[in-house]
């Protein structure tokens, strides 16, 4: 189960897969030597960054032609009104900091770069980027892809150039076009805030490191048994009271509305959406602890901040609990622009079946009363999911084959899917059994078994078109601060950001696990510490 803890932690299956050959060698030839050209020799000219070195990979690269370089007389042109604007300001605040440079904003006359805003085959998230030595242009029809256009712009420059102090250079964009475009259009990270209470600058913090893979979803897991997060102004003792606490007892904390405004609106200053969940029938102590009427016997139970899961239950044949839960969900439709909200479901193990159903049947139709669409943790499809909902799978390959039909079987009926496998991409899992942090229910977590996995053919019997997209959940029992959010993240959360991203086709080991240890040096300049796992080439220290 999703956060059932086991004694004996299981071990990891080794995963039989075709390589994917033709994938491998298009990277190969694209890169030329990943480490010729990475490392150069010594006294010789610095070398540009492959174009294909980038994680997500592209989905089309073609190098050639001579570098461009920035320097103090380069430009930044935008072309598309305001929101071309904010994506060009975005990129001149990553740049002048490390290259000293003016770097002015300009929207006419020669410019070393240029962001536009244009007609094309690029989707609402494709890009083209355009590289020589004349200067590089990056192109999309809508705002996220000139934004991630402009992260594939970044991680073609040197890691230096996260500092935020000036550093010596040079700046070089290898020559060659970049055409991109995503493969799902769902590409998730879930924070937990529950477990424990996370600021609105370390959300923040997160963001930022989610927008430089592409990442277009933030799930905030806002509720549950140990902390209710966000405040309700109808029911104000869920955060003032029920917020209190957190795993091991400590002061707990919740956002205002005003701080999840700030989140939101940061987020999609970073082309992320944010999507709330409140997690029900089950994982619910904290707004039962807050309220006596939302339980059955009219008694509040006491505050709980120890990680077990599955004892706490609504009271489902209660009106209360559905005025409340319509209170909740209004409130927070309207202050959440995004599509969707998530109303958890999972390990409702105090919630009988048919309660489940009858519970599931009522709160469904409330979300789309006010104009969310639903979704739910996979035991969603044991009732019957809305039309339109997403279920997010989170089961392990050795999760029962009756499940998986199950899962399957409304995947085939029209519900869509997010898959988040727990022994694949939940990033609170060890990586190994000596990882100071984290839970091993799922089993050990390395890198490559993190990445080595195919969505489109993961779940047996669910159609690939049902797929929408993988998110990486972080659950936080463990987790107290940025710096072991990070730990436990990095280096995994890429490759689930490819997973999202890039053709099936360009999923390889052998390359990835390459263009990964290239990323270190950027993870170093940005502060963010990470696992280096013995399966990645990581440069020497």
């Amino acid at each position: 189960m999703r956060r059932h803890h086991s004694t004996t932690p299981r071990k990891p299956r080794t995963t039989t897969r075709v390589t994917r050959v033709l994938g491998s060698l298009l990277l190969v030839a694209a890169a030329g030597a990943f480490t010729v050209a990475a490392t150069p020799a010594k006294g010789a000219p610095p070398a540009a960054t492959p174009l294909s070195q980038v994680i997500p990979a592209p989905a089309s690269v073609h190098a050639g032609g001579a570098a461009y370089r920035i320097t103090s007389a380069t430009r930044i042109r935008v072309d598309g009104g305001a929101e071309a604007r904010r994506v060009g300001t975005y990129l001149a605040n990553v740049l002048r900091p490390s290259t000293g440079y003016r770097l002015p904003l300009t929207t006419h006359g020669p410019a070393g770069i240029r962001l536009r805003l244009a007609g094309g085959p690029f989707g609402a998230e494709g890009y083209r980027l355009d590289s020589g030595p004349g200067g590089v242009t990056v192109t999309a029809r809508e705002p996220a892809g000139l934004f991630h256009g402009v992260q594939t712009l970044r991680q073609l420059l040197p890691a230096a150039v996260e500092k935020k102090s000036a550093q010596p250079g040079p700046w070089l964009v290898a020559g060659g076009t970049v055409q991109d475009s995503p493969r799902y259009a769902y590409r998730g990270a879930m924070l937990d805030v529950s477990r424990h209470f996370f600021t609105v600058d370390q959300v923040k913090r997160y963001i930022d490191e989610l927008a430089l893979y592409k990442i277009n979803e933030l799930h905030l897991h806002l509720s549950d048994d140990q902390g209710w997060r966000i405040a309700i102004d109808s029911w104000p003792r869920l955060a003032t009271y029920g917020g209190s606490t957190q795993v091991g007892g400590g002061q707990g904390g919740y956002y205002t509305k005003a701080d999840y405004k700030e989140i939101v609106r940061y987020a999609a200053s970073r082309y992320l959406e944010v999507v709330p969940e409140i997690d029900m029938p089950g994982h619910t102590n904290a707004a039962l602890a807050s309220y006596a009427d939302l339980n059955c016997d009219g008694v509040a139970p006491p505050l709980y901040t120890g990680t077990k899961v599955g004892f706490s239950s609504l009271c489902v044949p209660k009106e209360a609990t559905y005025d409340f839960v319509d209170d909740v969900i209004r409130e927070l439709a309207a202050i959440t622009p995004g599509r969707y909200l998530h109303i958890g479901g999972d390990e409702a193990h105090s919630t009988s079946h048919e309660d489940y159903v009858k519970f599931m049947d009522r709160v469904q139709p409330i979300v789309a009363k006010y104009g969310k669409t639903v979704i739910g943790w996979h035991q969603l499809t044991g009732a019957t999911p809305a039309k339109g909902a997403l279920a997010q799978y989170w089961g392990l390959d050795s999760t029962s084959a009756a499940e998986k039909a199950q899962v399957a079987q409304a995947a085939q009926n029209g519900t869509g899917l997010i898959l988040s496998p727990a022994d694949r991409v939940y990033l609170d899992m060890k990586y190994t059994k000596d990882t100071p942090l984290g839970l091993a229910w799922a089993g050990y977590v390395e890198v490559q078994r993190s990445y080595d996995w195919d969505p489109g053919s993961y779940l047996p019997g669910a159609p690939a078109s049902a797929v929408k997209g993988v998110e990486a959940p972080l659950w936080s029992e463990t987790l107290s601060a940025s710096d072991q959010i990070e730990y436990m993240a990095f280096p995994r959360l890429p490759g689930a950001a490819e997973l999202g991203w890039s053709p099936a086709a360009t999923h390889d080991w052998d390359t990835y696990k390459v263009r990964l240890a290239a990323q270190a040096p950027r993870w170093d300049a940005l502060g963010i510490g990470y696992y280096r796992s013995p399966q990645v080439p990581w440069p020497a220290e």
